[in-house]
């Protein structure tokens, strides 16, 4: 019989052992954290030269290895320093899509002191620099396109900009070709000398801005190399869960990923480009997600793992193209930041019988992932987005931060050592969300006596429908039991007499004939009279939805709002 969760970590985060967790101070918080995390993202980088002959990097039909990306961010980092009087601590901004590009001006950044700050390629002018100059970056590296954009702002933020030119048009005047760039150190071996500290600040990652100005979230190293050590812990956490045992290190498979999400979101950044280059993995780009490619790609490049935000995957396994593909390399299906139906496990393990689903809770404050739910665990208890990792402590909290009784529900408040410092040059911000250390995530969520956190829904989407709380969660997980359903999102309408009424937007799949009350009809067989949405907008097209993959409720809100008046 296989382990249960609490022998197995018992057993590996004991002294001695590859996960062992010890006790640390963090400017005077006393916290638990992975005693074998690398120090810092220099000390990830540094030890990438160890795969050099294997491939790091497929972008379309071009190839980086571990070697290309090593000389190319020395370089890089070389540049900054020298040619650009980078400092420690001083901002360097990364503004682009899905390049190669962007691992080597994050690892450069990193590597040589400095904070990266990875911008939202999908903004507009006035929201790049609006984060360009909150941030107070001193340099930027970005594609053309996004050159393009700041045209008009480059005046008032004073900031100096290199370019990663893959588009035939010329360079505005005063900025660098990253080639040209590189080309001028590209005799160096080593990186340049320059002290780093495990709780130096390495990152500023805005989030998404759906309500008002966009917050920088302020991470170390230590935040994010504790988050690389999570990951492989869920691993091994996972397979041992199976009753297998955990390969030996030139055993186990190397991981192989598309990754169809930004790299500018910690998802992309935290949770997959730092681990495989971490592990010598090799990482697919897509510059936009497209599913039929998507498929195309898991097949050419013999991909072992993908995933995204849940609607990704609902894609893959309604496109048409699946059952045109060869995808038995997949063994991993992994998703999170946004609220996964219970219906999807069962459909992945269907249609990728071999693959293991995993499911992940976390925010950008968080670093990454702070609970991950997978495996066997993920198929008993499908709804939960899992246990929380044994370096961080959640607990459901009333209005007042008192911790409820298991089964009730609260806020989730989340600690760790993968929490960041706070917001940047935002002390209020940062008093208002996190408390001695703890998390506010704006979640309303439970734990049960087994330790496994629900998430019920965001606490601003709470709707209270004549004084009955509806939680848009339990309402989107009822449409999502019918078949034809690949995307929803519930939201609330004014209503003069009951406060707000149930609404709902949803995606069907192509060919359905499926009308809205049959929807109506269907969603009332799972929930009460008064869940069932009064009414349902039906799409052809993906719901709209923001760089961290959330579907932007406050755009749908206000279009029925619209139509309704």
């Amino acid at each position: 019989m296989p382990l249960s969760q609490a022998e197995i970590r018992a057993i590996i985060t004991a002294p001695g052992q590859p996960y062992e967790v010890e006790d640390i101070n963090v400017r005077g918080l006393p916290l638990r954290a992975w005693k074998n995390a690398p120090r810092t993202l220099r000390d990830v980088f540094e030890q990438s030269i160890q795969f050099e002959d294997r491939v790091f990097i497929v972008y379309e039909d071009d190839e980086l290895t571990y070697k290309g990306h090593y000389e190319q961010v020395i370089a890089l980092a070389h540049a900054l320093v020298t040619d650009y009087g980078v400092k420690n601590g001083d901002r360097v901004a990364i503004a682009m899509r899905n390049f190669p590009e962007w691992s080597v001006a994050f690892w450069a950044a990193v590597c040589a002191g400095a904070i990266a700050v990875p911008v939202n390629a999908w903004l507009k002018g006035e929201e790049l620099d609006y984060c360009l100059a909150d941030s107070g970056s001193v340099l930027m590296i970005c594609d053309q396109a996004r050159e393009q954009m700041l045209a008009p702002y480059y005046e008032s933020l004073d900031m100096r900009a290199v370019i990663v030119a893959r588009a035939e048009e010329p360079l505005m005047d005063g900025h660098l070709d990253l080639a040209d760039v590189l080309a001028v150190h590209a005799d160096k071996k080593t990186l340049p000398d320059v002290a780093l500290d495990t709780d130096d600040d390495a990152t500023i990652f805005y989030t998404s801005g759906t309500t008002g100005n966009p917050k920088g979230a302020l991470g170390t190293h230590r935040n994010i190399c504790n988050s690389l050590i999570s990951l492989a812990f869920i691993g091994a956490q996972t397979t041992l869960r199976l009753g297998n045992e955990i390969p030996a290190p030139e055993d186990a498979p190397i991981r192989q990923s598309l990754l169809s999400v930004p790299l500018f979101h910690v998802t992309g950044s935290h949770s997959n480009l730092v681990p495989i280059l971490f592990g010598g993995g090799k990482m697919v780009l897509m510059y936009k997600w497209n599913v039929e490619r998507a498929l195309e790609l898991i097949e050419r490049e013999k991909l072992t793992a993908f995933g995204g935000v849940p609607a990704m995957v609902w894609q893959v396994l309604e496109s048409p193209d699946l059952a045109m593909r060869d995808v038995s390399s997949v063994i991993g299906i992994g998703y999170g930041g946004a609220p996964a139906a219970s219906e999807l496990v069962k459909r992945i393990k269907e249609s990728f019988p071999e693959a293991q689903p995993s499911n992940g809770y976390g925010m950008t404050e968080t670093s990454g992932i702070a609970a991950m739910n997978g495996g066997i665990d993920y198929v008993e208890h499908p709804e939960s987005v899992g246990t929380v990792l044994p370096i961080c402590d959640v607990i459901i909290a009333d209005e007042d931060g008192n911790e409820v009784p298991r089964g009730e529900n609260g806020e989730i408040w989340m600690k760790g050592p993968n929490i960041i410092r706070g917001y940047w040059n935002k002390p209020e911000a940062t008093a208002e969300a996190i408390t001695d250390g703890w998390m506010h995530s704006g979640d309303i969520g439970t734990m049960d006596d087994e330790g496994f956190v629900y998430v019920v829904d965001r606490a601003k989407d709470m709707l209270i429908r004549g004084g009955e709380n509806i939680y848009c969660v339990e309402v989107e997980n009822a449409l999502f039991t019918h078949p034809d359903i690949v995307d929803a999102a519930v939201i609330g309408l004014p209503h003069l007499v009951l406060g707000e009424e149930v609404a709902a937007v949803v995606q069907l799949s192509d060919g359905s004939i499926a009308t809205e009350q049959e929807l109506k009809d269907h969603v009332s067989q799972h929930i009460a009279g008064f869940k069932v949405p009064v009414k349902i907008d039906i799409r052809e097209e993906p719901l709209p939805r923001n760089a961290n993959g959330k579907i932007l409720k406050r755009d749908l809100r206000a279009e029925m709002a619209a139509r309704k008046a």
